[in-house]
């Protein structure tokens, strides 16, 4: 008879998306991209409607650069925040210890994310014939932009731990390969579990049958009718003593006489009977 590999199936809440992790991972981070244009968007009619009100002359155009550039710079800074907070985060570390340490890793991230904002402003305004000039209203760019750094890591960390513990909870799993279908095959003391898709070909050997598997013949005590039905449709009779596995069959010759000769993948060359012939063919 032949046995199979039973696998048994997570009832938990895991899976219930069906979504890969990696599926699920990046619908929410485009979510959050979405989220961040709305609010750059706010953000520029903001400064439209400010620097209006000052009497000053307006760009929308510089005023989408200007929010654009912070928020493709944020997008790139998300990539070292997102491993950061994989690995500091409660239970791994302790709640006080995460909090200090990305007490911390806000100022390189707010650096990181300056740099990368300038020039990608510099480049813009080199673009249109114009020299950029990092500046703030009060005089300290750096510590200006480090301010309002600040609160966005707290928020993008926070979000990003949320997108992690969604993913892990509701993710599906990675489907599982379909279980090998095997033979049991007794030999003396010993039983092997033969993956039947590793078998060649099996032939009648009085109250036994050969079976040949990884260049090995193993004598098994069945009839070959019964070993027939076990081993299922990849098999095919070409002989009334002989099966041959349909997917390990090289090449067929055909004689004069109706018979033929199966070519194993093995290189075992095995004789076939014309009334079997259409067998093959199924």
């Amino acid at each position: 008879m032949t046995d199979e590999e039973v696998r048994g199936t997570n009832g938990g809440g895991a899976g219930t998306s069906g979504l890969s992790a990696r599926a699920l991972t990046a619908l929410l981070l485009a979510a959050i991209f979405l989220f961040g244009l709305v609010r750059i968007t706010a953000n520029v009619y903001s400064y439209i409607a400010d620097r209006e009100g000052a009497g000053l002359a307006t760009s929308p155009a510089i005023a989408w650069m200007l929010e654009g550039s912070s928020l493709i710079a944020w997008a790139v800074m998300m990539i070292p925040c997102w491993f950061a907070v994989r690995r500091i985060r409660p239970p791994r570390v302790p709640l006080p210890a995460a909090i200090a340490i990305h007490a911390l890793l806000a100022i390189p991230v707010s650096l990181g994310h300056i740099a990368l904002m300038v020039a990608f402003r510099t480049i813009l305004w080199w673009t249109m014939g114009l020299d950029y000039h990092f500046t703030s209203p009060d005089g300290s760019p750096i510590l200006y932009e480090f301010r309002k750094d600040l609160s966005a890591y707290v928020e993008l960390v926070f979000i990003l731990f949320l997108v992690q513990w969604l993913v892990a909870r509701y993710a599906a799993p990675p489907a599982a390969a379909p279980p090998r279908a095997t033979l049991a095959v007794g030999d003396g003391a010993v039983t092997h579990h033969l993956p039947i898709d590793e078998i060649e070909h099996v032939g009648a050997a009085g109250n036994y049958v050969e079976i040949a598997w990884r260049g090995e013949r193993l004598l098994h005590r069945a009839t070959l009718l019964g070993i027939e039905a076990d081993l299922g449709p990849a098999f095919a009779r070409i002989h009334r003593s002989r099966l041959v596995r349909k997917g390990a069959v090289r090449r067929v010759v055909t004689h004069k006489s109706g018979d033929f000769d199966v070519e194993m993948d093995s290189g075992d060359t095995l004789r076939g009977s014309r009334r079997y012939r259409g067998n093959l063919e199924g």
